[in-house]
């Protein structure tokens, strides 16, 4: 088969798989991090501090991940409009 054509269906197979490592939904549960089992105060607190970073393993992350994964638990903080919890 002509790599030409071998091309799409690779993109096809590949570009899925990296939007998915890059979505914050993804990302907290890959840490075991949902957002309705804190507060929005509480993530906030856990984002501003260095030493709550290194207890969730978050300072690994570069900072647009970072900044994605607050984002997302705070908009799904358990007193949020729309709280994300496991199995809901």
């Amino acid at each position: 088969m002509n790599p030409l054509v071998k091309l799409p269906f690779l993109l096809l197979l590949v570009v899925p798989l990296i939007a998915q490592q890059h979505d914050p939904q993804n990302i907290a549960a890959s840490y075991g991090l949902y957002g309705g089992e804190r507060s929005t105060v509480q993530w906030m607190r856990i984002f501003s501090s260095q030493k709550h970073l290194r207890r969730y393993h978050l300072d690994k992350l570069d900072k647009q991940t970072l900044e994605a994964l607050r984002k997302y638990l705070v908009s799904h903080a358990a007193d949020s409009d729309q709280p994300r919890v496991p199995g809901l």
